[in-house]
């Protein structure tokens, strides 16, 4: 797929398809970018980008390219370079089978990363004036966001676009985020006599059963998800102590306060009828939803994009977690926008069709021209 302007070439499959696979054998689940971060900077650094540190914390940064001018950029493109942790050690490297690529991080999200990077190469190749548009590489999307935190706080731009897997259909609304801590307590006793004691599990467990008819009922259009349960201690013991930690997705228009307000409730008064229950719920992490109007000037300059390439149009809520929650906390309007499936996101099967890979660098390098002029 390529496209001329101002004698210049267009995205070149072959070289995505290496830069992709090179970014997906090497290891980089969050904690550990060091080495991805080195390989990226010396990549775009070679390809003609005015590559640069955005210092995180002790030896991790962000990788940003922004105009050389130093002028204001309109949007960037945003991508994490973090993996989840590899389900196999010996087995998360990339291959290829027909087309499609399979490889820890393929879909989430170092194929947007790939595509991202493509288009910004295109763009240093092809001479003219640069679009006012930049590139941030953040670290720490699967664990704190520090990356993207550290990002708005260095920088400021108006509108981004956020490569997660979302099958190329541009996401205008995204899901709100809890993290939430729900602990118990009981009574230790010795393994043999559990009478003399109170179970801390037992009772986690049927505290997560009320839990879980809550979520079922519908209300909110909760999407729920035990992350984590442990019990303490270890040996032969009745447990005193158990901890789960949830992950509650809120669709953009339902109520974050109301949803919070009517679990509490339901915690507290649980130990009404739940025998020697002693529990208690902590909100660690919210991240609020958005929506994106109809007749913001990126989505008008997207549908525009997608009209031009003879791309199907289908505005979608993306239902997860990332980047884009805290670039809009922020005061930046995201678009969620990337090749690859959610759902083969952080599973041993995770791939992405090369030929979407492709599709995606050439739409990130058409907007980006759209807004030369703008």
């Amino acid at each position: 797929m390529k496209a001329d302007f101002n004698g210049g070439t267009g995205i070149q499959p072959d070289r995505l398809r290496s830069l992709l696979q090179e970014l997906v054998d090497i290891y980089s689940p969050s904690g550990k970018e060091e080495e991805i971060l080195e390989y990226a900077y010396d990549y775009l650094e070679g390809h003609g980008l005015a590559v640069a540190k955005q210092e995180v914390d002790e030896n991790r940064y962000n990788l940003t390219v922004f105009p050389e001018s130093g002028g204001d950029i309109t949007l960037c493109f945003v991508g994490h370079l973090d993996t989840v942790t590899a389900y196999d050690l010996d087995d998360y490297g990339c291959r290829e089978e027909g087309g499609e690529i399979f490889g820890l991080g393929t879909a989430d999200m170092k194929s947007g990363c790939a595509a991202m990077m493509e288009a910004l190469t295109v763009l240093a190749e092809g001479g003219g004036p640069f679009p006012p548009v930049g590139l941030a590489l953040v670290i720490d999307e699967e664990e704190d966001n520090r990356g993207a935190k550290t990002l708005v706080e260095g920088h400021g731009f108006p509108w981004a676009v956020v490569g997660e897997p979302t099958n190329l259909a541009p996401c205008l609304g995204h899901y709100s985020y809890l993290e939430a801590l729900l602990h118990t307590r009981g009574k230790r006793a010795h393994s043999a006599m559990p009478e003399l004691g109170q179970n801390a599990i037992e009772g986690m467990l049927k505290i997560l059963l009320r839990v879980t008819g809550y979520v079922t009922s519908g209300r909110h259009g909760l999407i729920y998800n035990i992350r984590e349960l442990s019990g303490y201690p270890g040996g032969f013991v009745v447990p005193d102590v158990c901890e789960a930690w949830l992950d509650l997705h809120l669709p953009p228009e339902s109520g974050i306060d109301a949803l919070k307000a009517e679990l509490q409730q339901l915690v507290e008064t649980a130990g009404n009828d739940i025998y020697g229950l002693d529990a208690y719920l902590r909100f660690e992490d919210t991240y609020p939803g958005y929506r994106l109007a109809p007749d913001d000037l990126l989505v008008k300059k997207l549908q525009e994009t997608y009209q031009r390439l003879s791309f199907i149009w289908e505005a979608q809520d993306f239902r997860s977690h990332s980047d884009g929650n805290v670039l809009w906390a922020a005061g930046v309007s995201p678009v969620i926008l990337g090749p690859g499936r959610l759902e083969a996101a952080h599973t041993p099967e995770e791939s992405v069709s090369f030929h979407q890979v492709v599709q995606a660098a050439q739409l990130y390098l058409d907007l980006a021209l759209s807004l030369r002029h703008s």
